[in-house]
């Protein structure tokens, strides 16, 4: 399917039905592959991890294919990525392809291409002499963070997306580079608590809150909004319609009922919800969503709060660090990290990270017993046994 040269496209206004389409949307995906790809299409039995960033699939008709995965970014500069369609130019024919993380693949057949395209990538890098592009991220690594817009677009953010991934990624480089986890661990980053990235389903999560209700601009609720929509649009029914003491028509808010969601801010620019000493960032571990060996899992939160340092967050690339090592030295082989923490149980994991458990991560919520562990079995760590012989319960 040719793009239009007309001057009108596929739309002629003198025979609107001449060439109509019906379904407007992105292309056929089947025009993006690689011809390769095209002609092993549901043919491919197997695949292998060669080394780090760099995978082999092979097809039943003897064919492979080599891909080499490299770090790419959520927000990619013109002149980058104009680069990497250079590469795919030069080395793939043309094709490349982004993953869900942001990460850019590169696809060749030739495994004498394949060579010259690493050594080609590995030669790149920016001013600073850090990596334009990466090798890494695949197998029992930390791949590319996935994360929401922040600052750049968004307008109910609690904290920054991409300098805090970068932040983190590069204190974390090693585990993208290299495969020496016990498994793999997905890292994820939302803004705020509306969360358009998968901080509810990853082993690692960091994520933006809100502290304070929003502020009530009321001169302006009036004249920027509509009053009912903004009602409506709180999930927790905080807000109800109210006058000024001169008469003019506003909302108030039931400030206890807040959840610092910003719903109410996306409907009325009269309710900003920013503020400097209340936002800030939360930190959860032990999600999923693969199927393999234990069910899927809600991410835990296990710190609740921490500063937003700008522009490097020394304080969440610490308490994550943290979180990967310990993990990296105690985990069995293939253990995902939330398999992990349920074998040695929470209490021992607040222990080896040095996390303080506070009452702050209590989940409360009314649905929320059935996420409890209901068992009898108590794990025992050194902080409990001290509890247990002050009590007198053990001599």
């Amino acid at each position: 399917m040719g793009l239009s040269s007309t001057k009108f496209g596929v739309y002629n206004p003198e025979k609107p039905n001449e060439n109509r389409i019906t379904d407007i949307g992105p292309r056929y995906y089947w025009d993006f592959f690689p011809p390769v790809i095209q002609r092993n299409y549901g043919k491919w039995l197997y695949h292998e991890i060669l080394e780090p960033g760099v995978l082999v699939h092979v097809s039943e008709t003897g064919e492979k294919v080599y891909t080499v995965r490299v770090a790419g970014m959520r927000t990619m500069t013109v002149a980058l990525m104009r680069e990497a369609c250079d590469i795919a130019d030069k080395y793939c024919d043309g094709y490349l392809r982004f993953t869900t993380r942001n990460n850019i693949e590169f696809l060749v057949t030739d495994e004498a291409k394949l060579e010259a395209l690493k050594k080609d990538l590995q030669s790149r890098k920016f001013y600073s002499g850090s990596y334009k592009f990466p090798i890494g991220g695949t197998g029992a690594s930390i791949t590319n963070i996935v994360h929401t817009q922040g600052y750049v677009h968004c307008h109910t953010p609690a904290t920054d997306a991409s300098t805090m991934v970068k932040a983190v990624m590069d204190e974390l480089f090693d585990y993208f580079t290299g495969m020496t986890l016990p498994a793999k661990v997905r890292v994820s980053m939302a803004c705020c608590l509306n969360m358009c990235g998968a901080v509810h389903c990853s082993d690692i999560a960091m994520l933006g809150y809100h502290r304070k209700p929003p502020a009530i601009d009321h001169d302006y609720v009036a004249k920027l909004c509509e009053i009912p929509t903004v009602v409506v649009s709180c999930p927790m029914a905080a807000i109800s319609p109210a006058q000024t003491p001169d008469g003019k028509k506003t909302v108030k808010i039931k400030e206890e009922r807040c959840m610092f969601c910003g719903n109410c801010y996306t409907m009325c620019p009269a309710l900003p919800l920013s503020d400097k000493e209340g936002d800030g960032v939360v930190i959860l571990a032990g999600g999923k969503l693969s199927n393999r060996i234990t069910e899927p899992k809600f991410s835990k939160v296990v710190v609740a709060y921490l500063p937003n340092n700008f522009p490097r967050f020394p304080e969440v690339c610490a308490t994550v660090k943290k979180i990967v090592e310990v993990y990296a030295q105690g985990a069995q082989k293939h253990e995902r990290l939330g398999d992990w923490i349920e074998r040695i149980g929470w209490e021992r994991f607040f222990e080896k990270t040095g996390i303080p458990f506070t009452e702050h991560l209590i989940d409360d919520y009314r649905l929320a017993y059935d996420t409890y562990r209901t068992s009898t079995l108590f794990r025992y760590t050194d902080a409990a046994w001290a509890v247990s012989k002050a009590a007198g319960g053990i001599k």
